[in-house]
């Protein structure tokens, strides 16, 4: 009986490696099931036998042998994909980026011609309202020089009354 089991599982070996052979010859597309369903076994199969799972594997891999064009392998595919789900990414980003510009100007336009907005030449005001500021830090400077050599004035005027008063 065991040797009957062997020679049955001896027997699905080779429909499962003709099925892969003839998978690759003609170019279809290999999958485990594909080659299950080809060879007449069960998926399990397959993955009770790693050898038989990893030439499965090996050969969905390899790159087509009637392929016109450069090799085309899987992991070149999903590199592929990585670098267009990357720069997806990236030109997503840009487009929030160029939207919320866009946004800003067309509600800065909206603004001014609806006349709720301030006058055209808010730059030139701008520039006045910072030279005003200067011009009041200066000021408000020389304030507190005078002021401090009109305290420093008083100071000498009262030492000079308090001898002019103790000297008569």
């Amino acid at each position: 009986m065991a040797d009957g089991r062997r020679a049955d599982s001896a027997r699905r070996r080779q429909r499962v490696i003709k099925a892969v052979a003839a998978a690759v010859k003609a170019g279809t597309p290999i999958t485990v099931s594909g080659i299950a369903r080809q060879a007449g076994v069960d998926r399990a199969f397959l993955y009770r036998h790693k050898d038989l799972l990893a030439r499965v594997h090996a050969a969905d891999s390899e790159p087509r042998a009637d392929s016109i064009g450069p090799l085309v392998t899987r992991a070149s595919l999903q590199a592929d994909l990585a670098n267009a789900q990357e720069r997806a990414g990236r030109l997503t980003a840009r487009i929030r980026t160029l939207e919320g510009k866009l946004s800003e100007l067309l509600g800065e336009q909206t603004w001014r011609d609806s006349g709720l907005g301030g006058p055209d030449d808010i730059d030139q005001l701008k520039r006045r309202i910072t030279a005003l500021e200067q011009q009041a830090v200066d000021l408000t400077g020389q304030l507190e020089e005078r002021n401090e050599e009109l305290q420093a004035a008083r100071a000498a005027n009262r030492q000079l009354i308090s001898r002019l008063n103790t000297s008569h």
